[in-house]
């Protein structure tokens, strides 16, 4: 049956940052459903199985959560996989994944929705940038490659979609405590012979804060950009980044 609650899709939200946004969303009274590869480990939410990568999957679920729920009110295109590599250290099957899922997933998550809410006259839509949206890292060329784009993507659709109510904003966050970087970094230690230990206190000391980020104080950033108190905020930026990008 429809509810009146906020019907919200995020993409990714099994484990980091989407979990968190996911927790905190229900808290604040939305219906959330999780589509994810990952299962989810808590019963928070409604969980569906979807790989970002397929875009006739990720039309059936939007499809089935717009005809359960009877419209789509926000969206938070969180999936995404990181990688540290330069170029030639990237391999074919790694470049072809990070676009796959970065880009082309969010493109996809997008091209399923927008229609829903533009039926509607109204939504919010929070895209999942990065601080190398804003500026470049060494070792992350093909990474920050599609952050950038997007960027562009929340920059544009924000354009297209404001004369139908439709907001549209990107969250850039800077390095956070989650399963995505562990794998990162074991991933570059394997590659470059530094120690794991290492390579993350490196990534707490560059940092003005002088840490890490937590995935809750990225959800914290996401639900105001979802929520109506950003009602004249759309096609930004929203750096969550411990003051990095600021340097």
């Amino acid at each position: 049956m429809p509810t009146n609650q906020p019907v919200l899709i995020i993409t990714g939200a099994s484990s980091g940052i989407g979990k968190a946004t996911r927790l905190l969303m229900h808290q604040k009274g939305c219906k959330v459903y999780n589509l994810d590869i990952l299962e989810q480990t808590d019963a928070v939410g409604q969980f569906i199985h979807c790989d970002m990568r397929n875009r006739e999957a990720i039309r059936q679920a939007v499809q089935q959560i717009a005809d359960t729920e009877g419209r789509i009110d926000l969206l938070f295109a969180n999936a995404g996989v990181h990688l540290f590599a330069t170029i030639e250290q990237t391999s074919d099957e790694e470049l072809d994944r990070l676009v796959d899922i970065n880009i082309k997933g969010t493109y996809f998550i997008l091209q399923a929705v927008l229609p829903f809410m533009r039926q509607q006259q109204k939504g919010s839509i929070v895209l999942m940038g990065s601080d190398q949206s804003f500026v470049g890292k060494a070792s992350s060329s093909a990474y920050g490659m599609t952050k950038g784009a997007v960027a562009q993507l929340a920059k544009s659709t924000a354009i297209d979609y404001a004369p139908f109510h439709i907001r549209v904003n990107c969250i850039c966050p800077g390095t956070i405590d989650t399963p995505l970087l562990d794998k990162a970094v074991d991933h570059y230690a394997r590659i470059s012979g530094q120690e794991s230990k290492k390579i993350m206190s490196d990534l707490n000391t560059i940092q003005p804060a002088g840490r890490i980020g937590k995935p809750e104080e990225i959800a914290a950033a996401v639900a105001f950009l979802l929520s109506d108190e950003s009602s004249f905020v759309t096609g930004s930026l929203l750096s969550a980044d411990g003051g990095y990008v600021c340097q």
